[in-house]
This record gives C-alpha cells, sequence and structure tokens, in this order.
C-alpha cells in the first residue's frame, strides 16, 4: 500500500510538471492539440497540485526511511533527485521566457550610422511621423520588442515558427500593460500580461486563457519589406540595432529572411500550399485570402477581389519587398500591369505608379493608393488563424 502511494505520489508530481510545459511548446504532438487552456489551468493551479503529490510521497518516504531495506531508500533517493532535475528543466529550461530574452540594449541609428545590410527584411512601423524598422533576424529571437513610436507606446511581435509579425499598441483596458513570452499555441507565440495574467496570441491579438478572454489588442499598420525599400520611403527612419548580449542568438537565424534557415520549425517549404510554404495574407471586411508566394514571384502583380474588394499585389524587384493596395480610385476600379524600373501601370489611363502606391507620372500623378494591410507567413499558421481563408488560384 504504502509503494503503491508512493508510485502514485511520483507520477502525480512528474505529470504536472512536464504537463504545464508540454501543453505549450512545441514538443512532439503537443501543436497539434487544443491544449492551451489544459497549460492555463495547471499554470494557475500548480502550487496546490505540488502540495498534494508532496502530501502523497511523504508519508512511504518516511516509512522507507526507518525501515532496514536498503532498496527502498535507493529507490527514493533517486526518484526524489530525478525529479529536482525535472523541476529544474521545466521550469527554468524550457519555459518560453527563460529560453528567449529581451533586449538589454535597445538601441537605434538611423540610416546614415546604420551598419545593417541594406537587403535584410525589416518591420517597418509609421506612428505620427515618426519611422522606424525593426530587422525579422532580430526581433524574430526576441519575439517582442517593447517600443514607443511617435509617443505610441507599442510592442512589435514576431514568431519565426509562423512567420508572423504584427505591431500592436500595448494598451489594455487603459492601462500600458507589459507581457512576457509564455508559449505557443498552435505553433504561434502566446504573450502573458502582467496584470491578470491572461494569454494573448501573436497572430491574432487575441486572449486565448484567462480573465480577459474576448479581448483584443489593437493592431498598428505595419509593413515587411527590405530595408532598402523601406529606406526610400522613410530616409529618416530609425533602425533598431543589434544588441551584444545575443550575437549567437542572432546567427542562429541567419538566411531566416530567405527560409533556408536550419531549424525545421522555421525552414521554409519551397513548393505550394505545404505547411511551411510562404503566402502572402490579406483579410477584407473579415474574409480572409491566402496568395501562394511562388505565384506571387512568378506573376510579380495580382489584381483580384476579395470580399468585394478589388486589390492589387505588386512585388518588387527584389522579390522580397511587396505591397497591397485598395484598387479603387475616385470611384473607378484600376486594373494594373508591371512596368519597368520597380514601376508599375494602370490599364485606364496609363499612368505610372511607384511602389509606395504613388502616381509618378500620367493623368493620375499625385494621386495615391490606399494601403491595405497584409502579412507573408506561413500557410499553416494563416489557415489555422483565419480558418475558412480564401485560396487565390491563377
Amino acid at each position: 500500500m504504502k509503494t503503491t502511494l508512493f508510485i502514485i505520489g511520483v507520477i502525480w508530481l512528474f505529470l504536472w510538471e512536464i504537463l504545464r510545459v508540454y501543453f505549450i511548446m512545441p514538443f512532439p504532438g503537443s501543436q497539434q492539440m487544443n491544449s492551451v487552456h489544459w497549460a492555463y489551468w495547471i499554470g494557475r493551479n500548480i502550487l496546490w497540485l505540488r502540495l498534494i503529490g508532496l502530501v502523497l510521497v511523504c508519508y512511504p518516504i518516511v516509512y522507507f526511511f526507518i525501515q532496514k531495506q536498503l532498496l527502498p531508500k535507493i529507490l527514493a533517493a533517486v526518484l526524489g533527485i530525478a525529479y529536482i532535475v525535472v523541476f529544474y528543466l521545466f521550469n527554468y529550461q524550457y519555459e518560453a521566457d527563460k529560453m528567449f530574452y529581451q533586449p538589454k540594449h535597445q538601441l537605434f541609428a538611423n540610416s546614415a550610422d546604420d551598419s545593417t545590410n541594406t537587403r535584410q527584411l525589416v518591420i517597418g512601423v509609421v506612428i505620427n511621423q515618426e519611422a522606424k524598422a525593426y530587422p525579422l533576424q532580430m526581433i524574430g529571437y526576441h519575439h517582442q520588442i517593447v517600443d514607443t513610436i511617435g509617443n505610441t507606446p507599442v510592442i512589435i511581435t514576431y514568431c519565426t515558427v509562423c512567420r508572423t509579425g504584427r505591431v500592436y499598441s500595448s494598451f489594455v483596458n487603459g492601462k500600458n500593460e507589459s507581457f512576457r513570452l509564455v508559449g505557443m499555441d498552435h505553433f504561434n507565440a502566446m504573450f502573458e500580461d502582467a496584470t491578470t495574467k491572461s494569454w494573448w496570441g501573436q497572430a491574432t491579438g487575441e486572449v486565448i486563457a484567462g480573465a480577459l478572454q474576448g479581448h483584443k489588442l489593437k493592431e498598428l499598420p505595419s509593413n515587411q519589406l527590405t530595408l532598402a525599400a523601406w529606406l526610400r520611403q522613410y530616409p529618416n527612419s530609425f533602425i533598431l540595432q543589434p544588441d551584444p548580449s545575443f550575437k549567437k542568438q542572432y546567427a542562429d537565424l541567419n538566411g531566416y529572411d530567405k527560409g533556408t534557415v536550419k531549424s525545421s520549425l522555421e525552414k521554409r517549404d519551397s513548393g505550394s500550399w505545404h505547411p511551411k510554404s510562404w503566402v502572402v495574407g490579406v483579410v477584407q471586411n473579415g474574409t480572409a485570402k491566402a496568395y501562394d508566394w511562388n505565384t506571387f514571384v512568378h506573376q510579380q502583380i495580382i489584381n483580384d477581389i476579395c470580399n468585394n474588394q478589388p486589390v492589387v499585389l505588386v512585388l518588387e524587384e527584389d522579390t522580397a519587398s511587396f505591397h497591397v493596395f485598395n484598387r479603387i480610385l475616385n470611384g473607378h476600379v484600376f486594373h494594373f500591369q508591371k512596368n519597368v524600373n520597380n514601376t508599375f501601370m494602370d490599364s485606364i489611363t496609363h499612368s505610372v505608379w511607384n511602389m509606395d502606391g504613388e502616381c509618378i507620372e500620367g493623368s493620375e500623378k499625385g494621386s495615391k493608393l490606399q494601403p491595405v494591410q497584409a502579412y507573408q507567413e506561413f500557410w499553416h499558421s494563416w489557415k489555422t488563424f483565419h480558418p475558412g481563408t480564401g485560396r487565390y488560384e491563377e
């Protein structure tokens, strides 16, 4: 009876320590399950769950050590050491915020002082006429950068396993909130707010579990493109600089921009419509649509309709920077075609437009197309967080 009680107690202790982290980290099978609410419940109740386990094992351990038999004592000692190891690993090694840290030194430079390769991809943001660029290689490791742009507190977020870049206001219920990386949901990063300990999905900005379930962060416009393309439009932009403390971590993401990084979780599948294939995602009036990256590179410009909204996707000559615009201008629906020198032309007035959506030549000169928020990400992520998404077919 005492041995049975001891075994049940040991299994109990091991089980909750492991499952609390297993459910929200990329262990085999964990991210295919809807396990976030289980993990959240365990995390909120872990102290009394541990207490129950300790109560179950304490009496048998005392009994074992007052007996003369050596084997039970050895077994209890070995399992006790094993629990300490498991406790350390799943509380100080495998937790997300123990693996990915925030910058210790958040430094910015203007284009004249910056040494970043201008072919690198960045997330660009403009608020109140202040522009900043955040290289994917840096925010990909940190997962979030807490910053202020144009006197507006923001969090620049990125999940390399989903290839999702999102920028949010950090205000929650009128308070400037702080967040920590807590784990993953279906391979997408999750953050926990400091006030209510609710869990927020990175790709959607929505609360997945916790007291604030149903709340959603306010998303702010952003662009993913090369630094060169960003500086062409915003030459006075500030660029996030590498934190010397994380030189190795940044180096581990070499090749991420092109999808050639070594990690199987982050490496691109060069085929189309596979889980790790790249897509461009667009949402119009609550309806989502995905555009295969290979098709996009082949066509370079795509005229389409998303939920009755005419849109155009244009790819720059660097085949990395892209833009999506509304095709309606002055009550007319324009149709565009690729032109020379990184420009495109409309078929109605034959005016010439640059990659910033500005007409630079022709009867529409001075006009500007309305940008549409769009994202480049892995197909598995887009279809998971946009169920029922449409697919563009040539």
